[in-house]
C-alpha cells in the first residue's frame, strides 16, 4: 500500500452506525435535553464576557484532546484521540487540540510538533465547520489563570503556603489520618495577595511557596485537602519564554482551559476520577464570580487502554531510548504512534482497533493480537504480494540449458500483485524471471524428509510458484556437511498459466527469487518487545522481561517488483507476513523492509 493509499485511508468516511457506549449516551441525553443549546461562542477561547458577545455556537458539542508536550504520543493516547475526535465528528461537533503546557521543565517544541503530526496522521483535524483552527495552548491562558487565582484569594478560597515540601506532605495526612491545617492557612486576604504577587514577581525561590485552594484538610478525598494550584518555577517556557516564574498546577489549569474553550464534555481516563470533585469545585466558584459562563464543562471518565506486551509509561519509554536499548522514539518496537507508524501500522487499523475495543469503565487488558488483527484486515486487500527468500540457499536447475537451449535463458513469469482486487478493477501484475539458478528457503529442502514433508527432497517434485514444476535430485555440501546448493531438474512444458501446467501433479508450491533479477535487501524481523503480557504490572522488573529476539536483522532476496518500493509502502511477503519499506532507512540503492506482523497470530504457539 503506497503513501497515497494511506492518505486515502485517513479520510475514509465514518461507519454509518457506531456501537453505543456510555459516553455516547451522555452526549445523546444532553442533546435531547438541550443542555448546551443556549451556549454562545466568541470565535476563540475567552472568559464569560467574551463568549456572551459571540454567536450561537455552531458546534453541537465541543471536546478536546489535551496532551502535555513532554514526550511522544503512544497507543494509549491513540484511544483518547479516537474517542474525542471521533465523538465530535459523529455528533456534528468540534474537537480542540490543546497543549497542556504548564510545566516548562519537561516540555519542548519538539514534542508539540510531533503531537500535531501524529494526530494528523491518524486522520483527524481540529477545524470548525467554517475552517477555523482550534489549536490552543494552556500557556496562552496564563493571564486568566492568574486572574482566577487572585479571585480565589479575594474570596478567602486560596492562600499562600510557605511550609517546606516535607512538612506539607506530612500534614496532608493519608487514607487513615486526616490532614492538619497549615500554619499559613489563616493569613489575611491582603497578606495572601501580597505574597502571591511576590511569587509572581520572582521574589521567592523555587519551592519556597505554593498557592493552595482552601477546601477541607479532613476530606476523605485527599485531592480536596487544600490542593496546590500554583508553584514557583524559574524556568524558560517553550511558548511564553521568561514572562512567568509561577506556573499553575495541572489540576487547576485543566478545568479552566475547558471552560475558556467552552468544552461541553471533558473526557479523560479513570485515574482522574478522584480529581473531578475539585474540577467541579473550581468551576462552580469561577462561574459564581462571573469569570466563566454557564453551562460549565463536565468531566467524564473512561478506562484507559491497557495493551499486553508493551509499557506506556513515558518515564520507562524514555529510559529505553536514553539507555540505547531501543533506537529512538520511532523504533518499530516502541508503542509510540511514531513507532507504530514506522513499524507499518496504518491509521485505519489503529482507528478500527480503538473502535473495536470500545469505551467502558472496566479496567481490563487488551491483547496485542487484537491490534495486529485490525492491521491484517486493513492490509489484506491493499498490500501488494511479493516473493522473498529470508534464509537463502541456491537452487540450480541442472538441465536448464538442455531444455531451453542456453544456460543464460531467462523465462518471463507473471503473478497477480493483488489476488483479491475489487470487482471491476484491473488486477495488477508483477513480473520476474526464472533462470538456471534461483534462491529458495533453506527449510524448503530436506535430505531426509520428516513425515508429511512435501517440499524438496531427492526424487520429489514441487512447483516453483508462478514458474515450472521441478524435481529434486540432491544437494551439494561443504566440508562440515552444510548444504550449499540444492540440485533439481526442470520439467518441460509445465509453466504456470500454460496448457501443460496441470500435466504433472505436485503436492506443494514453493516461493523463490531468481538469481538473475532478485534484489538483495536488509530485512528487520521485529517481534514483541517483552516476553511477559504485563511487563511492568505488580512491581515487575520490565527490563528483565525484554524479549532478546525482538529484532533480528538478516540479508534476504526479494523479487524485482520491490525495486520500485517507496518508504512506507506495505507488502505481503508470501508465507511470511506483512512488511513495510522502512520510512527512514529504505532506498532504491539499499532496500530495507520491516516486518509488521505475521499472516496470523502465532505468539506463544
Amino acid at each position: 500500500m503506497s503513501s497515497a493509499d494511506a492518505s486515502k485511508s485517513n479520510n475514509a468516511a465514518p461507519e454509518a452506525v457506531k456501537p453505543t457506549n456510555f459516553l455516547r449516551q451522555i452526549i445523546e441525553s444532553d442533546l435531547e435535553k438541550g443542555t448546551h443549546l443556549q451556549r454562545r461562542w466568541g470565535g476563540n477561547p475567552g472568559d464569560a464576557q467574551h463568549h456572551r458577545q459571540g454567536q450561537p455556537d455552531p458546534a453541537k458539542i465541543r471536546t478536546r484532546f489535551p496532551p502535555e508536550p513532554n514526550g511522544y504520543l503512544h497507543v494509549g493516547h491513540a484511544k483518547s484521540i479516537c474517542v474525542n475526535f471521533g465523538l465530535a465528528r459523529d455528533f456534528a461537533g468540534t474537537c480542540h487540540l490543546r497543549f497542556d503546557d504548564t510545566n516548562p521543565v519537561k516540555e519542548d517544541q519538539e514534542y508539540v510538533d510531533a503531537i500535531i503530526d501524529a494526530v494528523h496522521w491518524l486522520g483527524f483535524d481540529w477545524k470548525d465547520a467554517d475552517g477555523h483552527e482550534n489549536l490552543y495552548f494552556a500557556s496562552n491562558y496564563f493571564d486568566f489563570m492568574y486572574r482566577a487565582a487572585v479571585y480565589l484569594i479575594e474570596q478567602g478560597l486560596a492562600y499562600v503556603d510557605e511550609q517546606s515540601a516535607d512538612d506539607m506532605k506530612a500534614n496532608r495526612g493519608d487514607f487513615t489520618r486526616p490532614g492538619v491545617n497549615s500554619p499559613f492557612r489563616d493569613r489575611s486576604v491582603a497578606e495572601n495577595l501580597q505574597r502571591f504577587a511576590d511569587m509572581k514577581d520572582g521574589k521567592l525561590e523555587d519551592g519556597a511557596a505554593v498557592l493552595r485552594a482552601k477546601i477541607d484538610m479532613a476530606s476523605p478525598n485527599i485531592n480536596l485537602r487544600d490542593p496546590a494550584i500554583y508553584r514557583v518555577r524559574h524556568a524558560e517556557h517553550h511558548n511564553t519564554g521568561n514572562q512567568w516564574c509561577i506556573y499553575p498546577m495541572y489540576t487547576f489549569a485543566h478545568p479552566i482551559e475547558d471552560a475558556l474553550e467552552h468544552i461541553t464534555h471533558s473526557f479523560c481516563t479513570l485515574e482522574f476520577e478522584d480529581q473531578r470533585p475539585f474540577y467541579d469545585w473550581l468551576l462552580d466558584h469561577l462561574r459564581e464570580g462571573g469569570l466563566i459562563d454557564a453551562p460549565q464543562p463536565r468531566q467524564y471518565e473512561f478506562a484507559r487502554l491497557n495493551l499486553t506486551y508493551v509499557v506506556t509509561s513515558k518515564r520507562k519509554l524514555k529510559h529505553l531510548v536514553d539507555s540505547g536499548l531501543l533506537n529512538g522514539w520511532d523504533d518499530p518496537r516502541m508503542p509510540t504512534i511514531f513507532g507504530l507508524r514506522r513499524r507499518g501500522f496504518t491509521p485505519a487499523s489503529i482507528r478500527n482497533f480503538c473502535d473495536r475495543i470500545g469505551v467502558t469503565k472496566d479496567y481490563s487488558w487488551i491483547d496485542y493480537s487484537t491490534l495486529e488483527g485490525c492491521l491484517r484486515e486493513d492490509l489484506e486487500n491493499q498490500a501488494h504480494r511479493a516473493m522473498v527468500v529470508l534464509d537463502p540457499v541456491k537452487l540450480e536447475l541442472t538441465n536448464w540449458a538442455e531444455v531451453f537451449g542456453s544456460a543464460d535463458h531467462l523465462e518471463q513469469c507473471t503473478l497477480p500483485a493483488l489476488p483479491h482486487a475489487a470487482e471491476g478493477e484491473a488486477v495488477p501484475e508483477r513480473h520476474f524471471t526464472l533462470g538456471r539458478e534461483v534462491w529458495i528457503e533453506r527449510e524448503d529442502f530436506a535430505e531426509v524428509p520428516p513425515k508429511g514433508y512435501k517440499r524438496l527432497f531427492p526424487g520429489n517434485k514441487v512447483r516453483l510458484k508462478g514458474g515450472y514444476v521441478i524435481e529434486c535430485t540432491g544437494a551439494e555440501k561443504d566440508a562440515d556437511g552444510n548444504v550449499t546448493k540444492v540440485l533439481a531438474t526442470v520439467v518441460p512444458d509445465t509453466k504456470s498459466g500454460t496448457p501443460g501446467a496441470d500435466s504433472v501433479k505436485v503436492k506443494a508450491a514453493i516461493t523463490w527469487v531468481g538469481a538473475a533479477d532478485g534484489v538483495e535487501a536488509e530485512v528487520r524481523l521485529y517481534d514483541r518487545l517483552f516476553t511477559d503480557a504485563q511487563p511492568d504490572a505488580g512491581g515487575k522488573d520490565y527490563l528483565a522481561l525484554m524479549n532478546p529476539d525482538s529484532l533480528k536483522v538478516i540479508t534476504a532476496y526479494v523479487e524485482p517488483s520491490l525495486k520500485a518500493a517507496q518508504p512506507d509502502d506495505k507488502f505481503q511477503f508470501e508465507r511470511f507476513g506483512y512488511f513495510v519499506a522502512d520510512r527512514k532507512d529504505h532506498s532504491a540503492e539499499k532496500p530495507v523492509f520491516n516486518k509488521i506482523t505475521g499472516l496470523k497470530d502465532s505468539w506463544g504457539k
